[in-house]
Parts: C-alpha cells; structure tokens; sequence
C-alpha cells in the first residue's frame, strides 16, 4: 500500500495498537491545519509591517500644517534703487554757458593769405563780451559768478619746533644751575643720603635731559654701586630746581647732561 505523508493515513499506521489519546497523536494530527492558519496569520503580519512607513505617509496631517501656515508672515521689502555704473573715462558734463557771450580769442600770426585759417576777432566783435579759448553763446538767465580777490592779509609764519636732544660737547650756551655748577654739586651733595653700610665707596652715573624750561627729566643711571645708591641719585634730582636752559642758534633746546657722584661712607 503507497502511503501519501501529506495525508494524515501515516497516522494510524505510526499509532496502530498505541494509546492515541497521547497528546502527539492529536499533535500531528492537527499539524496540517496549524501549519497554514500559522502561515497565514505570519504572511499578514509581515505584509503590514512591510506597508507600514507607505499607510504612515499616506495619512495627512492637518493639525502640523495649519500650525506651520500660521507662522508665516509675509513682509514686504524695499530693495534699494539700482546703482547707476560709472563708466570708466567718461568726461565730465560741459559748463553751462556764462552770462555774457565768449569770443574765441585768435593770435594774431605773420602767415600767406592762403594759409590764413581762421582771421582774429574784430574790435567790434569784442565789445560787452568775454575773451576765452572758444565761442561760446551766452545765457543772460545764468547766474553772474564774481571771482573772489586774493587776500592781502598777513601770512602766518610755520616755525618747526626743535626737539632735538643736544649734547653738551657741541652746544653753544650750556644749560646752567642757578648760581653756577658748583651749587648745583653742593646741592646733590647736602641732598644725598648715603647708605650706612661700611666701607662703601664708588661712583653712582646718573644722565638727565635740560628742558627747555629749565625741568630735569629723563633721568637714568648708568652705573650704582648697590644699596639703593642709584635710586637715591634719581630722588635728589628730581626735586633739583629749575636751571638755566641751553640755547642753540639763539633758541632754547634739550640738552643732555651727565653726573658722577662719589659715594664713600664712613668707616
């Protein structure tokens, strides 16, 4: 007997003289139906998952779009007039023609009469009326323009301050302290205050700028010996009085000046 495993007659056979209420003889019994119901229900599971983002799109959204259309505002814009391009070597617009008519003004020049060109003005041609490079037509509804004198008043004169910094070698009068040099020595010495610090001894080399109005600025120490000697030096001298100013050319200038200080405290 040919058997078809399709059918379920393979059934009895397997089960012949077997307990057949045993759950897998109602198991494959009921395969076929729990095959294609299963198959069924997974071919429209999978059909709607695969339509789904297509029936998504499809469904329009109403609500979004009226919130989007009433955001829009539309504005009107006034775009500024279109420039006018300038035309590279364009000569400029000719005068308007003056008051008064012009005569061309013609040298006169010792020429054949078949040379002659064009013949000079007469007198009477000239009368009331201006003499120019050319023949012009006059306008007597143009305004009459009056060309402006040239002033006489007096000329300022620029003068060029010097600020140059002199030096002393080359000055012809030198800037000076009140009362001579040797003050000014006695002055730094009865101002400086030396450092109690023994054995010390040396030069302290202070440069300063003479203004012109007899003020010390600038002042700068080239050489100390330490324990605040240089700033010592700038002290005194920027509570040093007004000199008298150096003069070059019979002008007062800047002039630079030098100062050694011998430093020596007591032993």
């Amino acid at each position: 007997m040919k058997l078809d495993i399709i059918k379920n007659q393979w059934l009895d056979i397997v089960f012949e003289g077997r307990n057949k209420i045993y759950g897998a003889y109602e198991l494959r019994k009921s395969n076929n139906k729990t095959t294609i119901r299963a198959l069924i229900i997974g071919s429209f599971v999978f059909t709607l998952a695969v339509a789904a983002p297509l029936i998504v799109s499809l469904i329009p959204d109403s609500g979004e779009e009226e919130v989007v259309a009433n955001k829009i505002k539309l504005t009107k814009i006034k775009l500024p007039p279109k420039k006018e391009e300038v035309k590279p070597n364009t000569p400029p617009p000719p005068p308007p023609p003056p008051k008064v008519d012009q005569v061309k003004f013609v040298k006169p020049v010792v020429a054949k009469t078949e040379e002659i060109t064009e013949e000079p003005p007469k007198i009477v041609d000239l009368k009331e009326k201006k003499i120019g490079s050319e023949t012009i037509k006059g306008d007597p509804d143009a305004v009459l323009t009056v060309d402006e004198p040239v002033g006489k008043g007096p000329v300022a004169e620029i003068v060029q301050e010097d600020n140059n910094v002199y030096n002393t070698a080359g000055i012809e009068v030198k800037p000076d302290f009140p009362g001579g040099m040797e003050k000014f020595y006695k002055f730094v010495g009865n101002n400086y205050k030396t450092p109690e610090e023994e054995g010390l001894k040396g030069k302290v080399y202070v440069t300063f700028v003479v203004e012109k109005d007899g003020s010390l600025t600038d002042i700068k120490v080239l050489r100390d010996i330490g324990y605040g000697t240089g700033a010592e030096a700038i002290r005194v001298l920027k509570k040093c009085p007004k000199w008298t100013p150096g003069e070059q050319n019979g002008k007062k200038v800047r002039v630079l000046y030098s100062l050694p200080i011998t430093i020596q405290s007591a032993e």
